[in-house]
């Protein structure tokens, strides 16, 4: 991404904000793993989409109409020593050229600094509850200054959070946002597609995993998540995280894998049978799920609300499990009862971005929020029937099966990031055979 993105996103936050108000944001602390060893870095969501700014040890402060610069970075310095370790750091002339940064200091530095750039300003915009030790800081600085408000000092009147604006700037994507998760679902695209083409019976789940994060790595991304691989009824534990099985011929094995790349993430599922072949109760139940999908896509347009691919889901899967024989009624009473709930347990969808679960409120107020380009969302409808589900008949337990799908909101039809990657059944069984 480049350094004008994240630019053009900090005036607008700016805008948003007002003259008299200063936005702080700490870069994500290290994780320790065990003993000496840390998990691998990874920015902070929020101050990333801010400042592209990839180290720990960093504090971002925006401050509309500063005559000197209105962001100002706190880094670490450049160390040769510890950079012949742990590797190279921008320093504070790196903050500036390659970052953006009107002005930089040392974090050393920050609590001589920081409370200066607070004292004329009456609001502070701050995400409480995510970072605690850095909270702390924060209402230290600021009640050290109200402290000297009997000598005529201003200081903040007010705290805000900023998630409420920010999270509401990162819901609607950009042309560059969008061409990257296009890059990511691309990606996750040819991991699942490797993986259907090497699972066999007698693979194990952990084989399959590898081959997708080989994939990722491959490509110079990430894991967004640890991927699930759940042969047979492992892919009714909605969850599944072990990847421990044999899969076996005649199971289905469902993959819910996606990756991160240049921090904007895909999520993709899909179920195929592990022999090349659906059973004729499989391919029943599948066939039900892939109208769910296709139903709740068609409603990802301007205009709609969230919850309306999610209602259009819930009618063809209950109207599905019907003409299986799950479910007996009338579909109408049978989804105002939610009788599908033991098989479809779970929304149809959620907002995608820089995070898997993205940012954003799903309602306004009391009313679901209505859908507008920009927005990127899944479309995940699944039925799930547990091997002791006795409600069910005997040949669907057992059986897990979900698809998914990355879904970009348009000012025509959706787009579908990940359309490229079958979903239509016997599509699957060509690509499975051609393997």
């Amino acid at each position: 991404m480049k350094k004008d993105e994240f630019a053009r996103r900090r005036r607008q936050l700016m805008r948003l904000m007002g003259r008299d108000a200063i936005a702080i944001l700490p870069a994500a602390p290290p994780r320790r793993r065990n003993g000496d060893t840390e998990y691998p870095y990874r920015q902070d969501s929020d101050f990333h989409f801010l400042t592209g700014f990839p180290e720990p040890e960093a504090v971002a402060a925006l401050i509309p109409h500063r005559a000197e610069g209105e962001y100002v970075l706190f880094c670490r310095e450049r160390d040769p020593a510890r950079e012949l370790w742990d590797g190279g750091r921008a320093g504070q002339q790196g903050a500036t050229e390659r970052y953006g940064a009107d002005d930089a200091f040392p974090i050393g530095d920050i609590d001589e600094i920081l409370p200066g750039l607070l004292e004329s300003r009456s609001r502070v915009y701050h995400t409480m509850g995510l970072h605690p030790e850095f909270d702390q800081r924060v209402i230290g600085w600021v009640n050290g200054l109200r402290a000297q408000a009997k000598h005529g000092l201003h200081t903040p009147q007010e705290f805000v959070a900023l998630d409420h604006w920010l999270h509401d700037m990162r819901l609607y994507k950009s042309r560059a946002e969008i061409a990257t998760m296009r890059r990511s679902a691309s990606i996750a695209v040819s991991a699942h597609r490797r993986a259907m083409r090497l699972a066999a019976p007698g693979v194990m789940e952990y084989e399959l995993a590898a081959e997708i994060v080989h994939e990722f790595h491959r490509h110079h991304a990430e894991v967004a998540y640890e991927p699930i691989v759940g042969g047979g009824s492992n892919a009714c534990v909605l969850h599944y995280r072990s990847n421990a099985a044999a899969l076996k011929d005649g199971d289905l094995v469902l993959i819910d894998a996606g990756c991160e790349y240049d921090f904007y993430a895909s999520d993709v599922t899909r179920t195929f049978p592990v022999n090349g072949r659906f059973s004729p109760p499989q391919r029943a139940l599948y066939e039900v799920v892939l109208e769910a999908q296709r139903a709740a896509i068609l409603q990802c347009v301007p205009g709609h609300h969230w919850n309306d691919p999610h209602d259009a889901a819930v009618r063809a899967i209950t109207h599905g499990l019907v003409s299986v024989g799950i479910l007996k009624g009338k579909v109408p009473k049978l989804i105002k009862d939610g009788a599908y709930r033991p098989w479809f347990m779970h929304r149809t969808g959620h907002w995608l971005g820089v995070d898997v679960h993205d940012v954003g409120d799903y309602k306004v107020g009391d009313a679901w929020r209505v859908l507008e380009p920009g927005m990127v969302l899944t479309v995940e409808p699944g039925i799930y029937v547990a091997p002791g589900a006795k409600d069910a008949p005997k040949a669907f337990r057992g059986i897990g099966i979900r698809i998914e799908d990355d879904v970009a909101i348009t000012h025509g039809a959706p787009e579908v990031l990940t359309g490229d990657l079958v979903r239509d059944a016997d599509e699957i069984e060509r690509l499975r055979s051609a393997a």
